[in-house]
């Protein structure tokens, strides 16, 4: 019996090396991209932690804000401001009035 030269067994090609098949890196590389922005993240975050703000420094400028009058106060007063309010009101800054 002669063998077909076109049988199923010498179609097939030789098997891919497992760095060349594309679907590979989309399942390795993903979840690889995630933990490496973690561990940079992680790595940032111990190098230049954020600093602990002074309280008692804070009163001390609030106290020497609402000492001054003018503009000069309003300006003092701004810069103290809670982030939050500071950003919301970055057009048009508005001081609270004191309580």
């Amino acid at each position: 019996m002669n063998p077909n030269p076109t049988t199923a067994s010498t179609l097939q090609s030789a098997p891919e090396p497992w760095w060349r098949v594309k679907a590979m890196w989309l399942v390795v590389g993903g979840p690889l991209v995630v933990v490496l922005g973690c561990i940079v993240t992680v790595t940032l975050a111990i190098r230049h932690p954020d600093p602990v703000l002074d309280k008692a420094a804070y009163e001390r400028d609030l106290a020497d804000a609402r000492a001054l009058s003018g503009p000069e106060r309003e300006a003092a007063l701004i810069k103290l401001q809670p982030a939050h309010q500071a950003r919301n009101h970055a057009a048009s800054p508005v001081v609270p009035q004191d309580r």
